[in-house]
């Protein structure tokens, strides 16, 4: 399927139905006075958050949503049914704002998470309602009540308690495929992951977390190189942050010098990104390059209170270790096997 974290909606709400003007005409009834129906009231526009979801796709190609009106009122008394609502099905982690004045109207942050966003204009009263000892039969009645519209801006951000973060070709994919069921696409060149990924990685003691994998970012991307910034908002809402480091290139290419690019990148997009706590993973020390700088450039990180861990997502060499550091992160301490 394909993966859309972006959507415009054009949403109204429904027109209440009018109010009756009628009298009652009955053989020996001979003053049946007003006997006009209300109207019923508009359907609003729900918006509800579903766990099961991934994707804004279905909405896409649905960008005008409208909610049903209400019936007008009829006589005999006879009331106008309400207009059914619209419930709009959106994945959690969608927050929603007005698309003309920027305000965040909803965030869909839990699962069965019900926000009404537009409400249905109210049924117009019928002529019996405004019968009195002063007017015993008027004729008119209430229209129904306005719907009302607005353009709204669906955001996509994934739920995730860990954000995978690097560049292209840093292990990412690998990682997140050796301790997940997530499948996504792994080659030896730049930009395989096109799209963001989710993984349940299974924990000791029966517990687990959830990972996102994001494309690599490089050098200007704030700029729009590669993929640009696009896909970091899908780390805004992660704990943690698994800094990806590939040594495996050295001395052809400075992995010290790309780690500082990503997070000044990672600060253009956000200082409230940047400002998260990220663990330093050197990655492929099953390859005799890395193991070869892996001395010198701990050595580097630890210098400036970065704790590193080197793993092989191929041997799964250091892997325990950093899940067992994830978990501190996360809960305050690592679980025992039972």
């Amino acid at each position: 399927m394909k993966f859309i974290d972006e959507v415009t909606l054009f949403a109204t709400s429904g027109h209440g139905g009018a109010g009756c003007v009628a009298f009652r005409h009955e053989k020996f009834i001979e003053f049946g006075g007003p006997s006009g129906g209300d109207g019923g009231k508009g359907g609003d526009v729900i918006f509800t958050a579903k766990s099961g979801l991934s994707t804004l796709l279905e909405l896409r190609h649905r960008p005008h949503q409208k909610a049903e009106k209400g019936h007008n009122g009829m006589g005999k008394n006879r009331h106008g049914a309400g207009g059914d609502d619209l419930v709009i099905t959106v994945p959690v982690g969608t927050v929603i704002t007005d698309a003309e004045t920027g305000e965040q109207l909803a965030d869909m942050n839990e699962d069965g998470m019900r926000v009404v966003l537009l409400k249905g204009g109210r049924g117009g009263q019928g002529n019996a309602r405004f019968a009195s000892a002063t007017n015993k039969a008027p004729k008119f009645a209430q229209p129904g009540g306005e719907e009302e519209e607005r353009k709204l801006r669906l955001e996509l951000k994934l739920m995730a308690d860990v954000g995978l973060l690097g560049l292209p070709n840093a292990g990412k994919s690998s990682l997140i495929s050796k301790i997940s069921a997530a499948r996504p696409k792994i080659a030896d060149y730049p930009f395989t992951t096109m799209v963001p990924s989710l993984g349940v990685v299974a924990y000791k003691n029966y517990r687990s977390f959830v990972m996102a994998d994001i494309p690599g970012i490089i050098e200007g991307a704030h700029d729009g190189a590669g993929l640009g910034h696009r896909f970091l908002k899908h780390l805004e809402r992660s704990g943690i942050l698994l800094h990806l480091v590939d040594i495996s290139w050295m001395p052809e290419r400075d992995p010290l010098a790309e780690y500082e690019v990503v997070c000044r990148e990672l600060a253009l997009f956000s200082a409230e990104l940047a400002a998260k706590e990220q663990v330093v993973v050197i990655t492929k020390t099953d390859l005799p390059q890395t193991r070869e700088h892996l001395a010198e450039i701990t050595a580097w990180f630890e210098g400036r209170g970065v704790k590193v861990f080197a793993i092989s997502s191929a041997t799964g060499d250091g892997i325990p270790e950093l899940l067992d550091e994830i978990a501190r992160r996360l809960w305050g301490h690592a679980e025992e096997e039972w």
